[in-house]
């Protein structure tokens, strides 16, 4: 299993953090804990899908983040700093995580300094995925916004298929894109009118990725 964030990070290093994970595993629907819970371990996704989602001012729920296979959340706790949880994680789907926790971290950097590399590499691509959806919701139309969402759920959970399943509510959708569901009916209903996605209850079915990519630029 390889993850994403660690890519350029020497196999050395990543061995010597995997060698200290532990694994967790998480029927459908479980928390993996709530925002203010004490932040005490960093997860790195094996399978399934985890939402990361927060609770907005006015009271609504809002999804940050979909996050699948190579993925990974939780990337704050191994930063002292940073005692409580920001979000709430909820698997969406049975899950299998390597958790890795401060205490044992810390220690693995006392006796393997190089192993530093690797906080840095995660928390940059954290701050990546940031940056690029603060910069979307600034600057992006709402209806590109949804096909990028679209797109990326698409290859997490059909990657190098034909067809890809994506079983979440409209709802759920419009929280991820930063939009309303009113938006994102009408952008479906236009791509369904187009043949690149076929609606049904409870879930999007992407069929022609190509045409929701050249519209999604």
């Amino acid at each position: 299993m390889g993850w994403q964030v660690l890519e350029g990070v020497p196999d050395s290093d990543v061995q010597q953090l995997l060698s200290i994970a532990r694994r967790r595993v998480f029927r459908r629907g479980e928390v993996v804990f709530h925002v203010d819970d004490p932040a005490d371990a960093l997860h790195l996704i094996v399978s399934g899908r985890f939402a990361v989602r927060v609770q907005t001012a006015l009271g609504d729920v809002a999804i940050l983040a979909v996050l699948g296979p190579g993925e990974m959340f939780g990337e704050l706790a191994l930063i002292a700093g940073e005692p409580r949880r920001t979000a709430t994680v909820e698997a969406l789907e049975a899950g299998e995580t390597r958790s890795i926790h401060r205490p044992d971290f810390e220690r693995l950097r006392a006796g393997h300094p190089s192993v530093t590399d690797v906080l840095v590499a995660i928390l940059a691509g954290g701050m990546r995925r940031l940056s690029r959806h603060l910069l979307e919701a600034l600057y992006v139309p709402a209806d590109k916004r949804v096909l990028r969402r679209l797109l990326e759920l698409a290859e997490s959970y059909g990657p190098g298929k034909e067809e890809a399943t994506i079983p979440l509510r409209q709802e759920d959708l419009a929280s991820i894109a930063g939009t309303s569901r009113a938006t994102v009916n009408r952008v479906l209903r236009e791509e369904e009118a187009r043949g690149s996605v076929r609606l049904e209850r409870g879930r999007t079915i992407v069929v022609d990725r190509a045409a929701l990519g050249r519209r999604a630029r």
